[in-house]
């Protein structure tokens, strides 16, 4: 069930938009919100990343953001 306007039919700005909104407001839903509202937060986050790595399936990665990448931070071998 899509809660808002189908993601397919965002264009990216607007679902770019819509994700940083989400994952902005997480932490309040997730602490202060009623459990409808932290189960609809998480049904409309799952729906934009989604659509979000449909239309980037070679999205960028942050070799960082790795394992092998935390092993150099933190000064383990790798």
């Amino acid at each position: 069930m899509t809660m808002g306007i189908d993601p397919m039919d965002l264009t990216e700005d607007d679902l770019l938009r819509e994700l940083r909104h989400l994952h902005a407001t997480r932490t309040d839903t997730l602490l202060h919100g009623s459990a409808d509202a932290l189960a609809n937060h998480t049904t409309r986050t799952e729906e934009l990343e989604q659509e979000y790595l449909r239309r980037h399936p070679e999205r960028d990665v942050d070799p960082e953001r790795l394992r092998e990448g935390a092993r150099r931070r933190q000064g383990a071998p790798s």
